[in-house]
């Protein structure tokens, strides 16, 4: 397994952030991807970073704790967001913190529904993280997990934003499985996403998404998101996991 160190100032992973906060397309794309699977209720985003998804839950009157680990980011989403009337509050969560229960003893069991949208990869316990963004949910509350797909695909921007590992739809709904949740569904999400991202880290060894690539490809997705569910969403750059807390 690789070794990476915790860096409170992550200028690659927030380069990579502010690169994908102007493919508004693309990032309403994952949102509408995401939220019908949402229950109705309040919300925790688990890693928010800088709100290129939080954005969009909030505008649709979701009410919305957001949180990351990173006291910069924390930082940067309330000075975006603190005085927003759907943001209930924004804090620092560590999802492997060694005392989870005590230090986040006062959310536990206080969400209807969480989300963390490439969050898990960055963790080495991702077994941990999963058990304990359970605890935070309530019964039958829903926890929609999004993470990089196909460990064949590994390459230099995946080792650069530090990313333990890459999944399959089948390793994801395993590790679900690990924690008290039923699976509901898993699915690919993005497929065009695989061959610009094999082109542009593994043949032309970028270690970030230049801002030039990722323009084109927010210009495509109208064309893009059409390609998912004609394949039956089999197959793509992401892979989605739903689950429902059990009793």
């Amino acid at each position: 397994m690789k070794n990476f160190d915790f860096k409170e100032t992550d200028e690659e992973g927030l380069q990579t952030l502010e690169t994908i906060a102007d493919a508004h397309a693309f990032n309403k794309w994952m949102y509408e991807t995401v939220a019908p699977h949402t229950r109705p209720g309040n919300m925790l985003e688990i890693g928010s970073g800088i709100g290129n998804i939080s954005h969009f839950f909030l505008e649709d009157g979701r009410e919305m704790v957001l949180s990351d680990l990173r006291l910069l980011y924390c930082q940067f989403l309330q000075r975006k967001f603190g005085k927003h009337p759907c943001c209930r509050n924004i804090l620092q969560l560590d999802l492997v913190h060694p005392d989870f229960d005590q230090q986040y003893s006062s959310l536990l069991g206080s969400f209807d529904n969480a989300y963390a949208l490439n969050v898990v990869e960055h963790i080495a316990n991702d077994g941990q993280a999963i058990l304990n963004a359970s605890k935070l949910l309530r019964p039958g509350g829903r926890l929609i997990i999004l993470v990089p797909a196909w460990p064949c695909l590994y390459n230099a921007f995946d080792e650069e934003l530090h990313h333990y590992r890459r999944y399959t739809a089948s390793s994801l709904a395993a590790l679900i499985q690990t924690a008290p949740l039923g699976l509901l569904r898993c699915f690919y999400f993005n497929f065009m996403g695989i061959p610009a991202w094999y082109i542009s880290g593994k043949l032309m060894k970028n270690r970030v998404i230049p801002g030039s690539q990722m323009k084109l490809y927010n210009a495509l997705v109208p064309v893009f998101k059409r390609i998912d569910p004609l394949l039956g969403r089999k197959a793509g750059l992401s892979v989605v996991a739903v689950a429902q807390k059990l009793p």
